[in-house]
Protein backbone atom coordinates (compact mmCIF):
# COMPACT_ATOMS: atom_id res chain seq x y z
CA UNK A 1 0.00 0.00 0.00
CA UNK A 2 1.25 3.63 -0.63
CA UNK A 3 2.29 6.06 2.34
CA UNK A 4 0.29 8.56 0.49
CA UNK A 5 -3.27 8.98 1.30
CA UNK A 6 -4.08 10.16 -3.15
CA UNK A 7 -1.70 9.82 -5.45
CA UNK A 8 -1.22 13.61 -6.45
CA UNK A 9 -2.27 15.98 -3.24
CA UNK A 10 -0.37 18.65 -2.17
CA UNK A 11 1.53 18.23 0.93
CA UNK A 12 -0.46 20.13 2.68
CA UNK A 13 -3.59 17.97 2.08
CA UNK A 14 -1.46 14.92 3.30
CA UNK A 15 -0.81 16.51 6.32
CA UNK A 16 -4.25 17.79 7.33
CA UNK A 17 -5.70 13.71 6.06
CA UNK A 18 -2.84 12.64 8.46
CA UNK A 19 -3.89 14.74 11.30
CA UNK A 20 -7.28 14.18 10.86
CA UNK A 21 -5.93 10.37 11.22
CA UNK A 22 -4.44 10.88 14.56
CA UNK A 23 -7.52 12.99 15.85
CA UNK A 24 -9.59 9.87 14.97
CA UNK A 25 -7.60 7.35 16.99
CA UNK A 26 -7.30 9.39 19.77
CA UNK A 27 -11.33 9.96 19.82
CA UNK A 28 -11.49 6.08 19.34
CA UNK A 29 -9.39 5.25 21.76
CA UNK A 30 -11.24 7.17 24.10
CA UNK A 31 -14.82 5.43 23.79
CA UNK A 32 -13.31 1.81 22.98
CA UNK A 33 -11.23 0.22 26.04
CA UNK A 34 -7.85 -0.87 25.12
CA UNK A 35 -8.94 -4.61 26.24
CA UNK A 36 -11.84 -4.42 23.22
CA UNK A 37 -9.95 -2.63 20.90
CA UNK A 38 -8.55 -4.83 17.96
CA UNK A 39 -7.81 -2.56 15.40
CA UNK A 40 -8.56 0.63 13.58
CA UNK A 41 -8.27 1.23 9.88
CA UNK A 42 -8.79 3.92 6.96
CA UNK A 43 -10.81 2.01 4.17
CA UNK A 44 -11.98 3.50 1.13
CA UNK A 45 -9.95 5.65 -1.37
CA UNK A 46 -7.69 7.16 1.12
CA UNK A 47 -6.85 3.82 2.89
CA UNK A 48 -5.97 2.55 -0.44
CA UNK A 49 -3.76 5.78 -1.23
CA UNK A 50 -6.19 6.66 -4.44
CA UNK A 51 -8.45 9.20 -2.46
CA UNK A 52 -10.42 12.41 -4.08
CA UNK A 53 -8.60 15.77 -4.59
CA UNK A 54 -10.19 18.51 -5.58
CA UNK A 55 -8.68 21.77 -6.70
CA UNK A 56 -10.32 25.03 -5.90
CA UNK A 57 -8.80 28.76 -6.03
CA UNK A 58 -5.22 27.08 -5.95
CA UNK A 59 -6.02 24.75 -3.44
CA UNK A 60 -6.17 20.96 -2.88
CA UNK A 61 -8.94 20.36 -0.91
CA UNK A 62 -10.33 16.68 0.24
CA UNK A 63 -13.18 15.28 -1.44
CA UNK A 64 -14.03 11.83 0.01
CA UNK A 65 -15.46 10.58 3.17
CA UNK A 66 -13.07 8.90 5.35
CA UNK A 67 -14.45 5.59 6.54
CA UNK A 68 -12.69 4.13 9.26
CA UNK A 69 -13.53 0.38 10.34
CA UNK A 70 -13.30 0.19 14.53
CA UNK A 71 -11.72 -3.49 15.42
CA UNK A 72 -13.64 -4.18 18.63
CA UNK A 73 -13.69 -8.03 20.03
CA UNK A 74 -16.77 -9.80 21.24
CA UNK A 75 -20.71 -9.81 19.32
CA UNK A 76 -20.53 -6.76 16.74
CA UNK A 77 -24.50 -6.67 17.81
CA UNK A 78 -23.34 -5.34 21.14
CA UNK A 79 -20.80 -3.14 20.63
CA UNK A 80 -23.06 -1.57 17.88
CA UNK A 81 -25.27 -0.85 21.52
CA UNK A 82 -22.24 -0.06 23.37
CA UNK A 83 -19.77 2.24 21.30
CA UNK A 84 -21.96 3.25 18.04
CA UNK A 85 -23.76 6.18 19.29
CA UNK A 86 -20.90 7.73 20.70
CA UNK A 87 -18.40 6.95 17.62
CA UNK A 88 -21.25 8.47 15.97
CA UNK A 89 -21.40 11.66 18.04
CA UNK A 90 -17.07 11.91 17.64
CA UNK A 91 -17.50 11.50 13.37
CA UNK A 92 -20.31 14.46 13.51
CA UNK A 93 -17.68 16.67 15.48
CA UNK A 94 -14.81 15.32 13.43
CA UNK A 95 -16.19 15.81 10.47
CA UNK A 96 -17.67 19.68 11.26
CA UNK A 97 -13.89 20.21 12.52
CA UNK A 98 -11.90 18.90 9.51
CA UNK A 99 -14.49 19.80 6.69
CA UNK A 100 -15.34 15.87 5.23
CA UNK A 101 -17.33 13.50 6.63
CA UNK A 102 -16.00 10.76 8.88
CA UNK A 103 -17.61 7.58 9.36
CA UNK A 104 -17.34 4.39 11.74
CA UNK A 105 -18.07 1.49 11.35
CA UNK A 106 -17.62 -1.34 13.96
CA UNK A 107 -17.04 -5.06 13.23
CA UNK A 108 -14.78 -7.65 14.92
CA UNK A 109 -11.67 -10.19 13.13
CA UNK A 110 -13.05 -12.68 14.07
CA UNK A 111 -16.97 -11.74 12.52
CA UNK A 112 -15.08 -10.47 9.18
CA UNK A 113 -12.65 -13.86 9.02
CA UNK A 114 -16.07 -15.82 8.79
CA UNK A 115 -17.96 -13.63 6.54
CA UNK A 116 -18.64 -14.88 2.64
CA UNK A 117 -16.86 -13.09 0.14
CA UNK A 118 -17.88 -9.71 -1.25
CA UNK A 119 -16.99 -7.11 -3.43
CA UNK A 120 -16.48 -4.83 -0.10
CA UNK A 121 -14.60 -6.92 2.09
CA UNK A 122 -12.33 -7.67 -0.76
CA UNK A 123 -11.85 -4.10 -1.06
CA UNK A 124 -11.60 -3.49 3.18
CA UNK A 125 -8.73 -6.16 3.25
CA UNK A 126 -6.73 -5.62 -0.10
CA UNK A 127 -6.54 -1.76 0.30
CA UNK A 128 -6.08 -0.01 4.35
CA UNK A 129 -4.33 2.17 6.03
CA UNK A 130 -3.85 1.04 9.63
CA UNK A 131 -4.10 3.57 12.90
CA UNK A 132 -3.48 0.95 15.36
CA UNK A 133 -2.79 -2.78 14.68
CA UNK A 134 -1.60 -4.61 11.21
CA UNK A 135 -2.18 -7.14 8.81
CA UNK A 136 -1.52 -9.91 10.87
CA UNK A 137 -5.25 -9.17 12.42
CA UNK A 138 -5.89 -10.53 8.82
CA UNK A 139 -4.16 -14.13 8.58
CA UNK A 140 -7.18 -15.79 8.51
CA UNK A 141 -9.16 -13.57 6.30
CA UNK A 142 -7.42 -15.10 2.26
CA UNK A 143 -10.59 -15.95 1.41
CA UNK A 144 -11.28 -12.31 0.94
CA UNK A 145 -8.35 -11.74 -1.07
CA UNK A 146 -9.14 -13.50 -3.93
CA UNK A 147 -11.49 -10.67 -6.42
CA UNK A 148 -11.69 -13.68 -8.89
CA UNK A 149 -14.36 -14.94 -5.89
CA UNK A 150 -16.28 -12.08 -5.83
CA UNK A 151 -19.98 -13.98 -6.75
CA UNK A 152 -21.94 -12.10 -9.51
CA UNK A 153 -24.35 -10.76 -7.37
CA UNK A 154 -21.96 -8.01 -5.44
CA UNK A 155 -21.69 -6.93 -9.12
CA UNK A 156 -25.50 -6.66 -9.41
CA UNK A 157 -25.42 -4.98 -6.41
CA UNK A 158 -23.30 -2.27 -7.11
CA UNK A 159 -24.65 -1.51 -10.58
CA UNK A 160 -28.15 -1.64 -8.73
CA UNK A 161 -26.84 0.95 -6.25
CA UNK A 162 -25.24 3.35 -9.39
CA UNK A 163 -28.27 2.99 -11.36
CA UNK A 164 -29.89 3.92 -8.67
CA UNK A 165 -28.00 7.62 -9.03
CA UNK A 166 -28.89 7.48 -12.32
CA UNK A 167 -32.78 7.74 -11.63
CA UNK A 168 -32.10 9.83 -8.94
CA UNK A 169 -29.99 12.05 -11.27
CA UNK A 170 -33.18 11.94 -13.89
CA UNK A 171 -35.32 13.57 -11.24
CA UNK A 172 -32.87 16.42 -10.79
CA UNK A 173 -32.83 16.95 -14.55
CA UNK A 174 -36.71 16.82 -14.71
CA UNK A 175 -37.11 19.56 -12.24
CA UNK A 176 -37.73 22.81 -13.41
CA UNK A 177 -35.56 24.96 -11.68
CA UNK A 178 -31.89 23.64 -12.18
CA UNK A 179 -29.07 24.80 -9.99
CA UNK A 180 -25.18 24.78 -10.20
CA UNK A 181 -26.00 22.09 -7.12
CA UNK A 182 -28.52 20.14 -9.03
CA UNK A 183 -25.47 19.90 -11.64
CA UNK A 184 -22.81 19.04 -9.71
CA UNK A 185 -25.48 16.13 -8.03
CA UNK A 186 -25.88 14.89 -11.98
CA UNK A 187 -22.26 15.37 -12.84
CA UNK A 188 -21.25 13.26 -9.87
CA UNK A 189 -23.88 10.14 -10.68
CA UNK A 190 -22.89 9.87 -13.82
CA UNK A 191 -19.30 10.05 -13.17
CA UNK A 192 -19.70 7.01 -10.18
CA UNK A 193 -22.31 5.28 -13.19
CA UNK A 194 -19.51 5.22 -15.39
CA UNK A 195 -16.60 3.59 -13.04
CA UNK A 196 -18.86 1.00 -12.16
CA UNK A 197 -20.04 0.19 -15.31
CA UNK A 198 -16.18 -0.82 -16.31
CA UNK A 199 -16.11 -2.80 -12.51
CA UNK A 200 -18.98 -4.62 -13.47
CA UNK A 201 -17.72 -6.34 -16.77
CA UNK A 202 -14.34 -6.84 -14.80
CA UNK A 203 -16.24 -8.68 -11.94
CA UNK A 204 -18.12 -10.65 -14.42
CA UNK A 205 -14.62 -11.40 -15.64
CA UNK A 206 -13.14 -12.42 -12.39
CA UNK A 207 -10.56 -9.58 -13.10
CA UNK A 208 -11.52 -6.63 -10.28
CA UNK A 209 -8.76 -5.49 -8.45
CA UNK A 210 -9.11 -2.80 -5.75
CA UNK A 211 -7.08 -0.10 -7.18
CA UNK A 212 -9.05 1.95 -9.73
CA UNK A 213 -5.79 2.82 -11.82
CA UNK A 214 -5.12 -1.49 -12.43
CA UNK A 215 -8.68 -1.94 -12.81
CA UNK A 216 -8.48 0.65 -15.95
CA UNK A 217 -5.45 -1.41 -17.42
CA UNK A 218 -6.95 -4.77 -16.79
CA UNK A 219 -10.55 -3.50 -18.80
CA UNK A 220 -8.55 -1.81 -21.74
CA UNK A 221 -7.16 -4.90 -21.94
CA UNK A 222 -10.22 -6.75 -21.64
CA UNK A 223 -12.81 -4.61 -23.76
CA UNK A 224 -10.65 -4.58 -26.84
CA UNK A 225 -12.24 -2.38 -29.01
CA UNK A 226 -14.94 -1.04 -26.95
CA UNK A 227 -14.22 1.95 -27.16
CA UNK A 228 -17.34 3.55 -25.27
CA UNK A 229 -17.11 1.79 -22.08
CA UNK A 230 -13.34 2.52 -21.80
CA UNK A 231 -13.72 6.00 -22.22
CA UNK A 232 -16.34 5.64 -19.44
CA UNK A 233 -14.18 4.31 -17.14
CA UNK A 234 -11.45 6.44 -17.84
CA UNK A 235 -13.72 9.32 -17.18
CA UNK A 236 -15.28 7.50 -13.82
CA UNK A 237 -11.50 6.94 -12.70
CA UNK A 238 -10.82 10.51 -13.39
CA UNK A 239 -13.45 11.63 -11.37
CA UNK A 240 -12.80 9.41 -8.72
CA UNK A 241 -8.88 10.82 -8.26
CA UNK A 242 -9.73 14.78 -9.27
CA UNK A 243 -13.46 15.62 -8.86
CA UNK A 244 -14.76 18.85 -9.97
CA UNK A 245 -17.74 20.70 -9.75
CA UNK A 246 -19.65 19.96 -13.04
CA UNK A 247 -18.96 22.43 -15.56
CA UNK A 248 -21.99 21.31 -18.18
CA UNK A 249 -25.33 22.54 -18.88
CA UNK A 250 -28.79 20.68 -18.59
CA UNK A 251 -28.75 19.80 -21.77
CA UNK A 252 -25.26 18.43 -21.95
CA UNK A 253 -25.98 16.24 -19.10
CA UNK A 254 -29.09 15.01 -20.21
CA UNK A 255 -27.18 13.82 -23.50
CA UNK A 256 -24.45 12.38 -21.23
CA UNK A 257 -27.19 10.39 -18.99
CA UNK A 258 -29.20 9.25 -22.46
CA UNK A 259 -26.10 7.63 -23.89
CA UNK A 260 -24.60 5.80 -20.46
CA UNK A 261 -27.90 4.69 -19.22
CA UNK A 262 -28.20 2.89 -22.61
CA UNK A 263 -25.01 1.03 -21.92
CA UNK A 264 -25.90 0.47 -18.36
CA UNK A 265 -29.03 -1.31 -19.68
CA UNK A 266 -27.42 -3.40 -21.48
CA UNK A 267 -24.77 -4.49 -19.11
CA UNK A 268 -27.44 -4.77 -16.56
CA UNK A 269 -29.36 -7.58 -18.77
CA UNK A 270 -26.09 -9.31 -20.06
CA UNK A 271 -25.07 -9.82 -16.35
CA UNK A 272 -28.36 -10.55 -14.81
CA UNK A 273 -28.69 -13.37 -17.76
CA UNK A 274 -25.72 -14.67 -16.82
CA UNK A 275 -26.29 -14.58 -12.84
CA UNK A 276 -29.67 -16.03 -13.27
CA UNK A 277 -29.19 -18.33 -15.73
CA UNK A 278 -31.98 -17.27 -17.74
CA UNK A 279 -31.91 -14.94 -20.93
CA UNK A 280 -32.95 -11.42 -21.01
CA UNK A 281 -33.13 -9.71 -23.89
CA UNK A 282 -35.00 -6.14 -22.63
CA UNK A 283 -35.96 -4.79 -19.79
CA UNK A 284 -39.47 -6.29 -19.63
CA UNK A 285 -38.01 -9.50 -19.93
CA UNK A 286 -36.71 -8.82 -16.39
CA UNK A 287 -39.39 -6.97 -14.60
CA UNK A 288 -41.97 -9.97 -15.99
CA UNK A 289 -39.76 -12.83 -15.23
CA UNK A 290 -40.95 -14.95 -11.86
CA UNK A 291 -37.52 -15.93 -11.10
CA UNK A 292 -36.42 -14.89 -7.50
CA UNK A 293 -34.00 -12.16 -8.17
CA UNK A 294 -31.58 -12.44 -5.05
CA UNK A 295 -31.45 -16.37 -4.74
CA UNK A 296 -28.54 -15.51 -2.35
CA UNK A 297 -30.83 -14.74 0.45
CA UNK A 298 -31.60 -17.42 2.72
CA UNK A 299 -35.50 -17.71 2.94
CA UNK A 300 -35.40 -17.70 6.99
CA UNK A 301 -33.89 -14.03 6.41
CA UNK A 302 -36.75 -12.93 3.97
CA UNK A 303 -39.36 -14.20 6.45
CA UNK A 304 -37.94 -12.79 9.02
CA UNK A 305 -37.64 -9.13 7.49
CA UNK A 306 -41.24 -9.04 6.14
CA UNK A 307 -42.20 -10.19 9.84
CA UNK A 308 -40.45 -7.17 11.50
CA UNK A 309 -40.93 -4.56 8.61
CA UNK A 310 -44.79 -4.16 7.39
CA UNK A 311 -45.94 -2.80 4.33
CA UNK A 312 -43.32 -4.32 1.90
CA UNK A 313 -44.40 -4.95 -1.41
CA UNK A 314 -43.08 -8.36 -2.12
CA UNK A 315 -43.64 -11.83 -1.20
CA UNK A 316 -42.82 -12.70 2.37
CA UNK A 317 -40.34 -15.50 1.03
CA UNK A 318 -38.75 -12.64 -1.26
CA UNK A 319 -36.11 -10.44 -0.52
CA UNK A 320 -37.18 -6.72 -0.86
CA UNK A 321 -34.46 -5.58 -2.98
CA UNK A 322 -36.41 -7.82 -5.69
CA UNK A 323 -39.06 -5.25 -5.65
CA UNK A 324 -36.63 -1.99 -6.24
CA UNK A 325 -34.68 -4.12 -9.11
CA UNK A 326 -37.87 -4.09 -10.79
CA UNK A 327 -38.82 -0.84 -9.77
CA UNK A 328 -35.55 0.70 -11.22
CA UNK A 329 -35.73 -1.59 -14.42
CA UNK A 330 -39.47 -0.18 -14.75
CA UNK A 331 -38.44 3.73 -14.31
CA UNK A 332 -34.89 3.76 -15.89
CA UNK A 333 -35.32 1.66 -18.96
CA UNK A 334 -39.15 1.57 -19.86
CA UNK A 335 -41.50 4.10 -21.32
CA UNK A 336 -43.37 4.02 -17.55
CA UNK A 337 -43.10 7.88 -16.62
CA UNK A 338 -41.45 8.25 -13.33
CA UNK A 339 -43.02 10.67 -11.11
CA UNK A 340 -41.43 12.49 -8.31
CA UNK A 341 -43.48 10.86 -5.68
CA UNK A 342 -42.57 7.12 -6.94
CA UNK A 343 -38.88 7.94 -7.11
CA UNK A 344 -38.90 9.50 -3.64
CA UNK A 345 -40.66 6.13 -2.51
CA UNK A 346 -38.15 3.92 -4.53
CA UNK A 347 -35.18 6.26 -2.38
CA UNK A 348 -36.58 5.63 1.27
CA UNK A 349 -36.70 1.69 0.65
CA UNK A 350 -33.30 2.02 -1.05
CA UNK A 351 -31.86 3.69 1.90
CA UNK A 352 -32.95 0.63 3.82
CA UNK A 353 -32.07 -2.27 1.69
CA UNK A 354 -29.16 -0.90 -0.65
Amino acid sequence: MSARFTIDGSDSLEQHLAVTCTHVLAGVERIIPATKLEGLALAGGYGRGEGGVLRENGQDLPYNDMEFFVFVRGSTLINDRLFKASLHKLGESLSHAVGLDVEFKILSIARLRRSPVSMFYYDLVMGHRWLAGGDELFAACEHHRDAACIPLHEATRLLFNRCSGLLFANERLAQDEFSPADADFVGRNLAKAQLALGDVVLTMAGLYHWSCLERHRRLQKLAGDDSSLISHHAAGVEFKLHPQRSPHTRDELRQQHSALSQLAQSIFLQLESRRLEIKLSTPVDYTTCKTNKCPEIPLWKNVFIHLRTRGIPTGITRYPREHLLHELVSMLWTERHASSSAIQQYMALWNRFN
